[in-house]
């Protein structure tokens, strides 16, 4: 093996490492939520639905959906699901793992990026249809022991300042005995049977155990493993320039151009 370079994994083990994932994702992964949702309006619907607590008609679902930013070095973002509904209100629907991807910057960003999308060229702001950012948390992000929360704006007398933007919170960790317990329930099976709302089952099930779809999962998590060996690579690098390595130096450490450490360089301290 060369200086710098990742361990090579052996193909046989790492297959059935990967097997083993997949095995144990739940609806809580995001990999696995965008796939399943994707394109699948009967459990979109049961998922917002459940959520927002009234009926919903969810004409269109996607799985991954990019929104783009239209300055040049402007941020985007790719949604786990988005939604959009017979009243052409638009829903985001993100599960969240980690408690720093739930931040509420985030949530009031995904939430001002959906808006980008509803209006055309002069079109009034009064057309502006409602819409739904919603975090479903593995943890109870806000420690106050609530299965939902709503996110409101009031004014001084109390009064809710009303803009058609909703930022709802999923407590993940809530197990009551109703239909969002039961959702949560759903979520967290690891299994492809059992599930309380068939239409999650269904989902689950197909890319579990129909061979061509889990395939597809099974290379979704080998993209996502090349993926993390890549960032611990980049830390790796910037670690050595904070500590006054020259890029020539890392350069020769990875076997790599030196113009490939200046753009990894460069990438980190955009990102920073």
């Amino acid at each position: 093996m060369k200086r710098g370079e990742m361990p090579m994994r052996q193909d046989k083990k790492y297959a059935k490492e990967v097997e083993e994932i997949v095995d144990n994702m739940c609806l809580m992964d995001d990999d696995l939520m965008s796939r399943v949702f994707d394109e699948n309006i009967p459990a979109t619907q049961v998922l917002i639905q459940t959520i927002i607590g009234r009926g919903v008609t969810v004409v269109e679902a996607k799985g991954q959906w990019d929104i783009k930013n239209s300055l040049t070095e402007g941020r985007g973002i790719r949604l786990d699901v988005f939604a959009r509904d017979s009243d052409g209100e638009y829903f985001d629907c993100e599960v969240q793992r980690r408690d720093e991807g739930a931040d509420p910057r985030r949530a009031r960003f995904n939430s001002s990026m959906l808006d980008t999308r509803m209006l055309n060229k002069s079109q009034s702001f009064t057309k502006l249809r409602d819409s739904y950012v919603i975090f479903i948390t593995e943890n109870d992000f806000f420690q106050e022991n609530e299965p939902i929360y709503n996110v409101k704006r009031k004014l001084p007398s109390g009064a809710e300042f009303i803009d058609g933007s909703h930022i709802i919170y999923v407590n993940g960790q809530y197990d009551g005995d109703d239909e969002l317990g039961h959702l949560l329930s759903d979520m967290k099976n690891r299994t492809a049977d059992g599930f309380y709302y068939k239409e999650l089952e269904d989902g689950v099930r197909h890319f579990k155990m129909e061979e061509e779809r889990r395939k597809s999962m099974s290379e979704a998590v080998e993209r996502y493993a090349d993926k993390r060996v890549e960032e611990d690579r980049e830390e790796l690098i910037l670690k050595n320039l904070i500590k006054g390595k020259s890029p020539e130096e890392i350069a020769d450490f990875f076997d790599m151009s030196v113009d490939e450490v200046r753009k990894i360089e460069q990438k980190m301290l955009i990102e920073a």
